[in-house]
């Protein structure tokens, strides 16, 4: 997904600029989809720091005969966009259950992300302090608005498989995720360039400076590195519809391991339990989603770039930073609730109130309202002896951390049941975890 919580211009061209080609597709009389379908939006952003954004997102679904529909025999899914200040967003995303024997589930990413500005407001949620003067012009103590940010390279090559267990609803995983990270300060130059005067991002101190300079970043972890995750897990799922489901359970263990002898440094061990539940209201109306998480340190110390990545049994969005940001608490700012364990809630009601038949394609629309929560529940260890006396309140709390929650609405438009365009607006209930955010991309969040 795409945060819009700085300015932004142009945040889609056209609501619903599908490209349905629909010319290899065929609908049978039961409005099955068959062959190739394709959705795709053009995206176009712009952010006052990190310049102008284009690109396209496109998702190509192959449907066979029909007779699986709505599921799919195979989907391939790609971004690419660009921003004029140097950033970019490149994927491909591979999914099939049906091109390997025995009914195995493969699932494949290619990602290669130059982020210029990603959050980063320490650890440990509300023991972290967040001034947002720091990052307000107006403000009398504002420092700046890159105060807040570090810049992110992320290449991700990551493959993971699923294999029912008879026909059960069981499911056994095992993957692998090689990720390649280099992380630095924000290059403030890169991002002045082309401003006016008035406008110009000082060249001062950020808090990931800070935290270096006071020892809180392992000085072998400070500009990141490279990981290599075996994961393997155990899936059970009784949706009735991936892409929406209005009944059904998806759950998951997953247990993820980086050896120390594919790295330069110690290795650790996460275990990450996800339990997502859907209740029918109204059959194909109205439905209630829930989920519930957990991810925590069983063995080992993990990298803190590490204690931010989300972890599940297959990757579909571009990023899977949390805890805040989309793809966990929307409206809460991301990265803000980063622990060595977390825990965290997504309640969700879902309204699908139009559906129709138009342009030889079957859409919905849908709105939902949402609750999401989460909380610290085991600290990152955090020596603050070298950080100066007379500072340490001003950026740090000694209290133990509380529920970051947000209440939100959102906006859905669902071709074929499978590409589903999606608008999500969050408000954060505490000032602590900043103010709101609009999140613009493709799927329900889960």
């Amino acid at each position: 997904m795409i945060p819009a919580r700085r300015p932004l211009l142009l945040i889609v061209l056209l609501l619903f600029s599908f490209w349905t080609r629909g010319q290899d597709t065929l609908i049978t009389k039961s409005g099955n989809k068959t062959g190739l379908n394709l959705g795709a939006l053009p995206s176009v952003l712009f952010n006052s720091d990190l310049g102008f954004q284009y690109g396209a997102l496109a998702n190509l679904y192959q449907y066979g005969d029909g007779s699986l529909y709505p599921d799919y025999r195979w989907s391939l899914y790609g971004e690419l966009a660009r921003t004029t200040k140097g950033g970019g967003i490149n994927q491909l995303n591979f999914d099939s259950k049906y091109l390997m024997p025995f009914g195995i589930r493969v699932t494949a990413d290619l990602s290669y992300l130059t982020q210029q500005a990603l959050d980063f407001y320490g650890f440990n949620g509300y023991q972290s302090r967040y001034n947002v003067s720091w990052e307000t012009e107006d403000e009398e103590d504002y420092i700046s608005r890159m105060f807040y940010r570090i810049e992110r390279r992320l290449l991700r090559m990551e493959a993971a498989f699923q294999k029912p267990l008879g026909g059960s609803p069981w499911n056994v995983l095992a993957g692998y995720t090689f990720l390649n990270l280099e992380i630095g300060e924000v290059d403030i130059d890169a991002l002045n360039k082309g401003k006016a005067a008035d406008d110009v991002l000082p060249d001062t101190v950020s808090l990931y400076k800070l935290y270096m300079n006071w020892g809180l970043l392992p000085e072998v972890d400070q500009t990141g590195g490279r990981v290599s995750m075996f994961k393997a897990g155990v899936v059970y799922d009784t949706r009735d519809n991936e892409p929406n489901p209005m009944n059904g359970i998806w759950a998951e263990a997953v247990v993820a391991t980086a050896p120390s002898f594919l790295m330069d440094r110690s290795g650790w061990t996460k275990l990450a339990l996800i339990y997502r539940q859907y209740f029918s209201l109204k059959r194909n109306v109205f439905s209630l989603a829930c989920r519930f998480g957990y991810q925590g340190t069983i063995l080992g110390s993990a990298p803190w770039y590490m204690q931010s990545y989300m972890i599940n049994s297959m990757t579909r969005s571009t990023t899977v930073d949390g805890l805040g940001g989309g793809r966990s608490l929307r409206g809460i700012l991301r990265n803000r609730v980063v622990g060595d364990a977390v825990g965290y809630a997504n309640l969700e009601f879902r309204w699908k109130v139009v559906r129709t038949y138009w342009l030889k394609q079957n859409f919905y629309i849908a709105l939902s309202s949402f609750l999401d929560t989460g909380k610290v529940l085991k600290s990152i260890g955090v020596d603050r002896s070298k950080v100066p006396e007379e500072v340490t309140t001003q950026f740090f709390d000694t209290g133990d951390d509380n529920w970051h929650s947000s209440i939100g609405g959102g906006l859905h438009i669902a071709m074929n049941e499978n590409f589903v365009f999606a608008v999500d607006y969050g408000r954060a209930l505490d000032k602590r975890d900043g103010l709101s955010g609009v999140y613009i991309g493709l799927n329900w969040l889960f």
